[in-house]
């Protein structure tokens, strides 16, 4: 049984990337013999924190590494997020050690913070697609961090490091969607060491039943790049705003959307435990999304899925891939008179549970556990 060493530095606040790390530990665990070390974003010392950033070097976090090498022995290490405590130079410290090395990339931010400069980063857009951010006038700076010029000069530092760690470095890359394969191979990384592997979710096997269900829900942070705000007002022309719209989550835009939309039959829930998020959506007629970004695996449709419930989504980057081809719910990304389309075809119960029963059967083929195991195994083997 091989020994797989999973690396992962933790968000301060649980999100969609910690649960799939978590669930990929269960799924593996069965398989293979599973250890963890995890690193947390706590600064017990600014002034020593301070030359990690500018080395990338955390010896702390170097150290932990090599005490859990040296009792362990791993045959793989499978290294998920590590900004900023869990530091680049853990890969160091395998190659080192001569010990076979996985990278998953949950998002598209290794692009973003690889430049100095905002033209280089945005190129033509006013905005983003891989991390949200939005053209300001005479912002020159690649200011990734809004609330700090600082700590946005740290992580371009770390970002052209680990750009360059994922092209030179003698790795394998792990993606959740062929699109993203595709954009790592238009960066100039070799197609050879990039594997689609996506993230496994609990499937259940409980019977839709939407006769006595009466609201949508979104889940997810409450932004601008999430289109939250557009999915509102496009929910408010619809004509069906006699079922109700949960918004679940927090985020930068949560209280300006809250004064303005809360008396519309709109009702905002805050950042709630995934358990409880969970039964939101299980209980709704549909989960929305209207983000703008190109996502990852997108948790929030998944989960409907596995549930039976349908998604409305945009026809953006590699959320399709998690659906049926030609779904008839997704829109025209920021064509949100398509979007309108698709909310009003809601009010048909029979439609809603054809939808329904295709995505978790999709979902269910997709995200098989005995599927992504072998998956696995392969890639580790080839």
């Amino acid at each position: 049984m091989k020994k797989i060493l999973i690396i992962h530095n933790r968000y301060r606040i649980l999100g969609g990337e910690d649960v799939a790390v978590d669930n990929e530990i269960a799924l593996l665990s069965k398989n293979f013999n599973v250890e963890t070390i995890f690193f947390q974003n706590e600064i017990e010392n600014y002034f020593s924190q301070f030359f990690y950033f500018i080395s990338n070097k955390n010896k702390t976090s170097v150290s932990e590494l090599e005490k859990k090498i040296e009792e362990f022995q791993p045959d793989i290490a499978y290294v998920h997020n590590t900004w900023f405590k869990a530091s680049l130079a853990i890969f160091n410290v395998l190659s080192k050690n001569n010990i076979k090395t996985l990278v998953k990339l949950h998002n598209f931010r290794y692009d973003c913070t690889r430049f100095f400069l905002t033209k280089n980063h945005l190129k033509t857009d006013h905005n983003c697609h891989k991390c949200g951010m939005i053209k300001k006038r005479l912002s020159f700076f690649n200011k990734y961090f809004n609330e700090s010029f600082l700590k946005s000069i740290f992580i371009v530092v770390y970002g052209k490091k680990y750009f360059e760690i994922l092209k030179r470095g003698k790795l394998k890359i792990l993606v959740l969607t062929n699109f993203h394969k595709k954009y790592l191979i238009s960066l100039g990384i070799e197609s050879s060491k990039i594997f689609v592997f996506r993230n496994p979710i609990k499937i259940s096997d409980k019977k839709l039943d939407v006769s006595k269900k009466n609201y949508f829900v979104y889940s997810g942070r409450i932004s601008e790049e999430k289109g939250v705000s557009e999915l509102i007002n496009t929910y408010l022309d619809s004509n069906i705003k006699e079922i109700g719209l949960k918004i679940v989550g927090d985020g930068p835009d949560l209280e300006k959307l809250k004064n303005k939309y809360s008396k519309n039959n709109i009702e905002f829930l805050g950042l709630i435990p995934n358990n409880e998020s969970i039964k939101i959506i299980e209980n709704s007629i549909a989960v929305i999304t209207a983000t703008k970004l190109y996502e990852g695996q997108p948790m929030l449709l998944c989960e409907a899925s596995s549930l039976g419930v349908p998604s409305i989504f945009p026809n953006f980057g590699g959320i399709a891939e998690f659906f049926p081809a030609n779904t008839e719910l997704a829109f025209q990304q920021f064509d949100y008179g398509d979007l309108l389309e698709k909310i009003n075809k809601l009010c048909d119960t029979d439609f809603i549970n054809k939808i329904g029963i295709e995505n978790r059967n999709y979902i269910e083929n997709k995200l098989n556990s005995k599927n992504l195991v072998e998956q696995f195994e392969s890639i580790v083997n080839e």
